[in-house]
């Protein structure tokens, strides 16, 4: 295995902003010293007195690898589909081939459909070390994002799921996943078939406040920036 680091092709700050979620992937590896980069800046995360509690597991072509993907590419079909159904993926604006939201349907139905390709599968767990609570995820998310960017700054993607959650006890078995360790999310990674940014979000001065709640801040957006109107509704 090489040690070697890869050479980036962006910078931190355009790959914050051009970070997109990732969920096609060619069907080139993800070679050895890139995929060390990634977990290189993912262990370099913060955590509560830095007790470092998360941990990766990297799943890419042996033959525990190619059942769990089999297992979760199983779960993201059945929830996907009850998501797609629930959520009227296929009326009103998702009849219209081009809206955003046939879109996403067709690279999200893509996505589950073809989970068994996905060149690499990332589980980030967190070993607990208290009774779970509701900030425990800030001790392995934080590596994730780190995992993201990596990618991103190397020339790959990414796509941080819950699939998972739908087939976890038949995953923990093959796997040995320890009782005390909660099974963060479910991350793929590959050599994007699309491409990445800049993203769409929300205008800045609808997420940032000062001096008080609802208070915006003046900052502008960079020039150039594109705007989503998804999210939850402005008050």
């Amino acid at each position: 295995m090489s040690n070697a680091t890869p050479a980036e092709s962006v910078g931190l700050l355009e790959g914050i902003s051009t970070t997109r979620t990732i969920r096609r992937y060619t069907d080139e590896p993800v070679p050895d010293d890139a995929l060390a980069a990634m977990m290189f800046a993912a262990t370099r995360a913060p955590s509560g007195s830095n007790r470092q509690p998360f941990r990766m597991l990297v799943l890419t072509d042996g033959p525990k690898a190619a059942e769990a993907k089999r297992i979760i590419g199983a779960a993201a079909r059945e929830t996907w589909g009850e998501k797609r159904r629930r959520d009227s993926y296929d009326t009103g604006s998702g009849a219209v081939a081009d809206s955003p939201k046939a879109r996403m349907a067709r690279v999200m139905q893509s996505y589950v459909d073809d989970f068994e390709s996905v060149p690499v599968l990332v589980l980030p767990c967190l070993v607990r070390y208290r009774a779970p609570n509701s900030l425990e995820g800030a001790s392995v998310y934080p590596a994730v994002q780190n995992l993201l960017l990596a990618a991103r700054g190397l020339g790959y993607g990414g796509a941080l799921t819950a699939w998972h959650a739908a087939a976890e006890p038949e995953l923990r078995e093959l796997l040995e996943i320890p009782d005390d360790v909660f099974v963060a999310g479910t991350v793929t990674i590959g050599k994007p078939a699309g491409s990445h940014g800049p993203v769409r979000r929300r205008p800045m001065r609808e997420l940032v406040y000062t001096e008080s709640w609802g208070e915006s801040v003046d900052w502008e957006d960079p020039p150039g920036t594109r705007f989503t109107s998804a999210g939850p509704p402005k008050r």
